[in-house]
């Protein structure tokens, strides 16, 4: 049988020809991490989820957008082509970023508390944030790139090597490497790794199904709970995020949710009091909601850091509509950054940043008072 974890035939950085990553060295590849270079793979394979939609055509149902791609065009994700109407994905095998990342980064606090996960994206994304952390990956073009290919089987291997517990699509917008996605989570699958998903949720019903059948958890970034938020500052709209929300926790699939707190643009009580209301309602109180501090980048350069008081302010207003996981993220270290059972009151998972420092759940109960902890507490319990 191929050794996937076989020398790499380069150095495995990644040079952007616009040094596509600069500032973001921690996500590109080093060297301890190379992939092999299984296969030169000549042309890009065939997307999934699309249609003949009329003479040369196609029409792209990944996404709610439903670009319809005249030929030798592409969709808003700008990873998708159409080829003489067929549709190609740009990015399969094609990582822009690996990494290994404690599981904590992503942000997962139910997941596997203190383990880590080999963390991976391609270029692309089918929203255009304004205020997208990430930018570098997520708002190029895969030519802008300088990529090798690199078999789905090489990951399991290598994560195992590693040490990591999972591995993680995120960075970028898994969506737009979703087939890419699915045939490196089924290698994880049968290496007995969990496969985590960091994303926006902007899903077809189609193509979610099958992202929950292969994922073990997924988390969502909830980037606001107005339609006018999302289309003005992310090209996108609420309904279809939602509507994942719903289906992703009706799958069985673990479930946390992000909330980037934007300030004047997203951080009022009432935004917050709606999200956390409709989460409790719809998904239920056991949902981690991770309230995340936001800096000045990219094109919202210009607004100042979230205080930190609006976020404890939002902490408070969603616990008092009945949300019993809810967290202070992007700030350092916090109180809210540990796990509190909330049935005793006592601390069962300790945190420092990154850092896991205790662990008090034994088989998904709390240690002191034996209440069930929602989450995937043991490697193999998902």
């Amino acid at each position: 049988m191929k050794d996937y974890r076989e020398p790499p035939l380069r150095d495995g950085r990644l040079i952007s020809r616009r040094r596509f990553l600069e500032g973001s060295a921690g996500l590109l590849l080093c060297g301890a991490l190379a992939p092999s270079l299984l296969a030169s793979q000549e042309g890009p394979p065939r997307a999934r989820y699309w249609e003949p939609a009329g003479g040369s055509d196609v029409k792209c149902l990944l996404c709610p957008h439903a670009c319809r791609i005249r030929d030798g065009h592409r969709g808003i994700c700008r990873a998708r082509e159409n080829r003489g109407g067929v549709l190609y994905t740009l990015t399969y095998g094609r990582p822009c970023a690996i990494h290994v990342d404690p599981i904590e980064k992503k942000p997962f606090f139910h997941v596997l508390p203190g383990t880590t996960s080999l963390s991976l994206s391609t270029v692309g994304c089918n929203m255009r944030c304004g205020f997208c952390q990430n930018w570098q990956i997520s708002q190029s073009a895969p030519e802008d790139a300088e990529t090798s290919y690199t078999d789905p089987r090489w990951f399991p291997g290598t994560a195992s090597d590693a040490g990591a517990a999972s591995i993680a699509y995120t960075y970028g917008e898994p969506v737009v490497f979703i087939e890419y996605l699915l045939d490196i989570a089924a290698a994880a699958r049968s290496a007995g790794l969990l496969n985590v998903v960091v994303t926006n949720g902007y899903y077809t019903e189609s193509a979610l199904a099958d992202l929950c059948a292969a994922a073990d958890a997924i988390k969502i970034d909830l980037k606001a709970f107005t339609e006018d938020y999302y289309r003005k500052i992310c090209g996108a709209s609420l309904a279809p995020v939602l509507d994942s929300l719903v289906r992703i926790r009706a799958a069985g699939v673990w479930l946390e949710i992000v909330y980037l707190m934007v300030p004047t643009l997203n951080d009022g009580a009432d935004e917050l009091r709606a999200m956390a209301r409709w989460v409790a309602a719809e998904l239920g109180p056991d949902v981690p909601v991770h309230l995340s501090r936001f800096f000045p980048q990219y094109r919202l350069s210009d607004l100042p850091p979230t205080p930190l008081s609006s976020l404890e302010t939002g902490r408070t207003i969603c616990m008092d509509a009945g949300l019993r996981y809810v967290y202070i993220g992007n700030v350092g270290r916090h109180p809210s950054e540990s796990t509190v059972c909330p049935f005793c009151g006592r601390t069962i998972v300790s945190r420092a940043g990154y850092r896991v420092d205790a662990i008090a759940i034994d088989h998904g109960r709390c240690r002191y008072c034996s209440s069930p902890i929602p989450g995937i507490w043991e490697e193999g319990s998902s």
